[in-house]
């Protein structure tokens, strides 16, 4: 039987972010499920690779000499021997930090559209997955859209579009506040079978767009955007149910 334990307490137990309690929990929960704890080794061993991986870049002759030249003095100075070391210190430094820099520039996520579309589907999964402890699934729950939809009433700056699709084989079961890219935004949870379905609603001025799929730690996502609202949909269910959700969500 598969464990239902969200992934989110293992990589909170590997990052050290449990409080004691929670972690003493935990470890009980380990001596009794061979499961998390080969998932809790899989995230060991892949966190090992990556600090032997010693990920770097070489930095292009032409940025050392723009470097170096611009630090030459406009005037000759005189250096006294006792001072030379510390400057040829604070180069080295300087040489780490625009390496640094540069290495950023070409590998840190978020510097193309595309590296932009993965680093917020990677913040809506997150956000999906904080939601599957206990108690952080609803703040209100109901099936009925007529108390959910006026319960964002003043929690926040827009009016999200609620409905039930009880009819298609996904029951509204409430819905929630969340944050996406450090704005409020509002959460609608859906059943799927034994599965939940988050879908974030936050308003835009962009023009609407067509659906774009992915899928990150295991879980598939959906994004598009309709009449003013970009939509994110989130689940551990199979990737078609997520367009047949987003296709009632957009009549």
């Amino acid at each position: 039987m598969d464990c239902e334990l969200p992934r989110a307490v293992i990589h909170g137990y590997l990052d050290g972010e449990l409080d004691p309690v929670r972690a003493a929990e935990f470890e009980r929960h380990l001596e009794e499920c061979p499961e998390c704890v080969t998932a809790l080794e899989s995230q060991e061993s892949l966190r090992s690779s990556l600090h032997r991986a010693q990920l770097y870049e070489k930095a292009p002759p032409q940025l050392r000499q723009k470097v170096l030249a611009g630090m030459r003095p406009s005037e000759p100075i005189s250096i006294s021997s006792r001072r030379r070391p510390v400057i040829a210190q604070w180069l080295a430094v300087a040489a780490v930090l625009l390496l640094s820099l540069y290495s950023g520039w070409r590998l840190i996520p978020g510097l193309s559209e595309k590296n932009s579309q993965t680093a917020l589907a990677a913040q809506i999964v997150d956000a999906h997955l904080r939601s599957l402890q206990p108690g952080h699934l609803t703040d209100v729950i109901s099936t009925d859209q007529h108390t959910v939809k006026p319960w964002f009433d003043g929690k926040l700056d827009f009016s999200p579009p609620v409905q039930d699709f009880a009819n298609d084989g996904f029951p509204l079961q409430g819905g929630r506040l969340d944050v996406v890219g450090g704005r409020t935004v509002a959460a609608l949870v859906y059943g799927r079978r034994k599965h939940f379905v988050s879908v974030f609603i936050w308003p835009t001025t962009e023009k609407d767009e067509a659906a774009r799929t992915g899928s990150q730690q295991g879980y598939n996502w959906i994004n598009w955007r309709k009449n003013g609202m970009e939509f994110y949909a989130v689940t551990d269910a199979a990737a078609p149910d997520l367009t047949q959700l987003q296709a009632l969500l957009s009549h």
